[in-house]
């Protein structure tokens, strides 16, 4: 329920003991998460929200002339003057001329005046709602003017997206209107020193990535260490200090998170893990005879692999010839957890993490591969010392152990701005639980032109060779006929694969992966061009706007190819939407294989008969169970992992330590 005070939780919002601004832990229980997941499921297909905001949109385009004859400077006074006036009681009023004006603002500095729908969608993100808008609709230029008007508030506005080349790109794209309202804007990025950092988050208006602000904040935390009740802080005071001098933020005031499907669910399975490298000492013989000793077990009789949640138990057979190998060892070795947990990460990275698909190796060091986004994922480590496996196992120099410092989930961390709204193309279906995890109510806002993309068809093939031949041949047919072609991968691995069959094809094409992502803003420029061919994984699925080139509107705009499912239809979705953009025409089509990892992975069984029979029945059907019995894991686990944070937090809360 809301984290209010008082019957059913509202009341006035229960503010964290914090040097800046943050919302307290929700006091919630498990009556209290089945009542928000209803109310979110039953408000999100309830017309109401909808048809009001309609009505305010209206009201707003008609404010609209009123100000068309004004200087920019009376509008920007203006601006000012109507955010003050939303603060004071009654203040609501003063919203529709508030949005009236910015859209105006917007028209003169970028020369685009905000549709009805995107003035819809500005209005739910300004309420603190999920709007939910179709892929190409605009979303960037809808978070303008509620990200202004809460700035003008006063409020600190973290505009959040799910990479620093996107941040990077809605910042730019922003500046020149947030000028004209005495707004400064600066982004977040990877690389950045702390006091970088900290100017950027000084600004009115900072465009960050989800993990930045995160860790970010983890490191505020740490930094605070204990000194955090209000008495210290009243102290600090009292003596000269300044209650959150030498923290990175300012405060966590108003948030809103673009894809936030990707961000509150598919990033949302594992904690973010603040870390520092212990001492190395041994590291090297300790985990080369770790996968000397996991080579010598047997699967089935020694160890059990639980592909679908990618974990593996010894059996007894395996731990007893555990213990016979480990006979001589010294140290770790010696001791019977201790072993066993090291040959169970050895077997985790022998057999469970693949190169290429999970990981790359860039400079002698291994990368993580996000694998929502497709990117490189920058000083991220796997814990437990399966990252330093993954090390021993493809000979590089193995790094020390990570001790954790400070961790958070995105479910806790997100409700702590007293205001969060969030925006995505695919999240109806997550209403329910956008509610229970976030607060968040899912409005769907409708298309601004009719949808002229077409599915074309979906194909299943034997075998993966079978699928890149046909993809290889499909993309010629349309590369013949001017038109730009998209392929999706899901790894770097079969990118790199498809590439090769498109070169000995004699088909030129760019390639879009985790190894060419400093590439990308060119290679996405390029690819609605005539004729253009691009090789992409999930980094071309998200947030990526490829603009047709000039005579490829009449030639039938961009063609999609999908290779493999994900595992969430969600994922499949935004790749097709790269095509038929704002009323753009384009075709999209899926050309798979029964070899795939989801089928392997989530109904084997289904599998073997579905290859065997080749029945395009049966293959329908064995996609719809495995992507529902992946997002049915993927949300347990996303539950699990909210209920041992709470776990730990109160067993944390003991020493007075938290986070």
């Amino acid at each position: 329920m809301p984290d209010g005070e008082g019957l059913f939780g509202f009341g006035p919002v229960r503010r964290a003991v914090s040097p800046y601004a943050e919302r307290a832990d929700p006091i919630d229980n498990a009556v209290d998460r089945l009542l928000d997941r209803w109310t979110g499921w039953t408000l999100a297909r309830l017309p109401l929200h909808r048809w009001r905001l309609a009505r305010e949109a209206r009201r707003i385009a008609a404010l609209e002339p009123r100000y068309a004859g004004c200087r920019m400077s009376e509008l920007t006074a203006l601006a000012h003057s109507l955010a003050r006036q939303t603060l004071r009681p009654g203040g609501a009023a003063a919203r529709a001329p508030l949005m009236a004006v910015l859209a105006e603002l917007i028209h003169r500095t970028l020369g685009k005046r905000p549709y009805r729908v995107q003035l819809m969608g500005a209005l739910g993100l300004l309420e603190g709602r999920l709007v939910e808008m179709a892929t190409g609709e605009g979303k960037t230029l809808t978070a303008m003017p509620a990200a202004a008007a809460a700035a003008l508030r006063g409020e600190p506005v973290h505009v959040v997206t799910v990479n620093d080349y996107l941040a990077a790109r809605d910042a730019e794209e922003i500046a020149p209107f947030a000028r004209a309202l005495g707004l400064s804007v600066a982004v977040v990025e990877t690389e950045m020193d702390p006091a970088a950092r900290s100017g950027a988050y000084a600004a009115d208006l900072t465009y960050v990535s989800n993990a930045n602000v995160t860790f970010d904040y983890l490191r505020d935390r740490v930094a605070l260490g204990r000194a955090r009740g209000p008495a210290r802080s009243r102290l600090r005071r009292l003596v000269g200090g300044v209650a959150g001098a030498g923290l990175t933020l300012r405060g966590l005031g108003f948030a809103i998170v673009d894809e936030a499907d990707s961000v509150f669910i598919d990033e949302a399975r594992t904690p973010l893990i603040l870390s520092s490298t212990a001492g190395g000492g041994d590291a090297d013989t300790l985990y080369d005879t770790g996968l000397r000793l996991a080579r010598g077990l047997g699967e089935g009789a020694e160890y059990e692999v639980d592909r679908m949640n990618r974990q593996i138990t010894l059996t007894d057979a395996g731990k007893a010839r555990l213990a016979r190998q480990a006979e001589g060892l010294t140290g770790q070795w010696r001791i019977r957890l201790a072993r066993e947990e090291l040959a169970v990460q050895a077997l985790v990275a022998l057999h469970l993490f693949e190169r290429e698909r999970d990981y790359i190796i860039d400079e002698g060091e291994i990368r993580i591969v996000d694998e929502f986004t497709g990117r490189v994922m920058p000083d991220r480590t796997w814990q437990g010392g399966l990252h330093q496996m993954i090390e021993a196992k493809e000979s590089v120099a193995v790094t020390g152990r990570k001790v954790t410092l400070a961790s958070i989930t995105y479910q806790r961390f997100f409700r702590r701005y007293l205001r969060l709204s969030g925006m995505t193309g695919t999240g109806f279906e997550l209403s329910g639980e956008l509610r229970e995890s976030y607060g968040l109510v899912t409005t769907r806002i409708p298309r601004h032109r009719p949808l002229a993309r077409r599915h074309v068809r979906t194909v299943f093939y034997p075998t993966a060779r079978d699928r890149w031949r046909s993809v290889a041949a499909r993309v010629s047919f349309v590369h013949d006929r001017g038109r730009p072609v998209l392929i999706g991968t899901r790894s770097v691995e079969a990118s790199e694969t498809l590439s090769q069959v498109l070169t000995e094809a004699g088909l030129p094409h760019r390639v879009l992966n985790a190894r060419q992502d400093r590439e990308e803003a060119e290679i996405v420029a390029a690819a609605g061009q005539e004729g253009a061919i691009t090789v992409a994984t999930n980094i071309a699925g998200r947030g990526t706007d490829i603009r047709l080139g000039p005579g490829v509107r009449e030639k039938g705009g961009l063609h999609v190819i999908l290779t493999e499912f994900h595992e969430s239809a969600r994922i499949d979705r935004q790749l097709y939407g790269r095509a038929g953009r704002q009323g753009d025409p384009g075709t999209t089509e899926a050309m798979v294989s029964r070899e795939d990892e989801l089928f392997a992975r989530f109904t084997p069984r289904l599998q073997r008969v579905a290859r065997a029979l080749r029945s395009p029945l049966l293959d329908g059907l064995m996609r719809r169970l495995a992507q529902a019995r992946a997002e049915r894991e993927h949300a347990i686990t996303r539950r699990e992992q909210v209920r041992m944070d709470k776990e730990l937090e109160k067993s944390l809360a003991f020493t007075g330590q938290r986070e």
